[in-house]
């Protein structure tokens, strides 16, 4: 591409159950600042939705011509819906976002102008949790994503929203860490990752235990899969590195002294779940139980 053109990409949005927020989400995509990235079109991959949110995006289509619908009828899982959207594309830099997410205005364009180097293949953004902090469970939430921006500054490691090459077709439709998996389909041949820290996302993490413990052991079970299928680790799951990253960045106040010891056991607990889930009963969590917590970003 040259730099004096616009840099093109399609947006995949992979939504289920997504009323309370594709709207935010559209409405963001579509006010993004841009120079040189130019958004040619949002294509909104609608799985099994039972709510409102084929009839919203419709709406936004209607005004918004660069805005598709693709609807699935059966909610068939997110790598299924991926695999729609990679299929349906014909431009040459896609991203993908998820539907609970949404992005700050220069995000899209900070994202994409480091494929200028011919070399990167993949380009992540720096999750932020909208999640009250003050409570446990804010803390919990907030406490991962900062040690996972932490160690994706030093090796990359994407989630929430990314951007790559059209250089393959599929991921593996039993995945449940598309992202995660998306990473050794672009180191593999040949190209580097890169974390932009400026490109921001917000997301909003779970606000039970329940849906915390749900979430980090369907996550482990895909890192496992991965592991185990295509011999690729990502950065985050060596607990050591996440210890030490802890260690290296503690903060002494309230909450680190007295919650990070509940979140480190959470933690592992989780992770003995998913291992179990995954060597035991040999779940893959591809088609996961929505948390319920995760999807109205308007509350804290």
């Amino acid at each position: 591409m040259d730099d004096k053109l616009n840099y093109a990409c399609d947006i995949g949005i992979m939504a289920y159950n997504e009323e309370k927020n594709i709207c935010r989400l559209l409405q963001a995509l579509i006010d993004q600042n841009l120079e040189k990235v130019r958004i040619s079109n949002i294509f909104v991959i609608a799985s099994g939705c039972t709510d409102r949110t084929v009839e919203i995006v419709r709406e936004f289509s209607r005004k918004n011509k660069s805005i598709k619908l693709l609807i699935q009828k059966k909610r068939e899982g997110k790598p299924s819906a991926i695999d729609l959207f990679i299929k349906s594309t014909q431009a040459e830099i896609l991203i993908l976002e998820s539907g609970d997410t949404y992005p700050e205005k220069e995000t899209i364009e900070k994202l994409i102008l480091p494929f200028a180097d011919k070399e990167i293949g993949m380009t992540g953004a720096h999750v932020i949790p909208i999640n009250n902090k003050n409570t446990f469970m804010g803390f919990a939430v907030y406490l991962l994503w900062k040690l996972h921006h932490l160690i994706a500054l030093k090796k990359p490691k994407m989630g929430e929203l990314i951007a790559f090459r059209k250089i393959f077709q599929k991921i593996p439709i039993t995945s449940a860490v598309d992202e995660a998996n998306i990473e050794p389909l672009v180191k593999g041949q040949g190209y580097r990752l890169k974390y932009i820290p400026e490109a921001i996302v917000y997301n909003k993490g779970p606000a039970n235990l329940q849906d915390f413990i749900a979430q980090r052991r369907r996550i482990y079970v895909g890192h496992l899969a991965l592991k185990e299928n295509q011999g690729y680790i990502v950065s985050t799951m060596s607990g050591l590195r996440v210890f030490f990253t802890l260690l290296g960045n503690y903060e002494f106040t309230f909450q680190y002294i007295f919650f990070t010891p509940f979140v480190i056991l959470l933690e592992i607990w989780a992770r003995i779940l998913g291992a179990y889930d995954f060597y035991h009963k040999k779940e893959t969590h591809h088609i996961w139980e929505v948390c319920a917590t995760t999807k109205d970003l308007t509350k804290k």
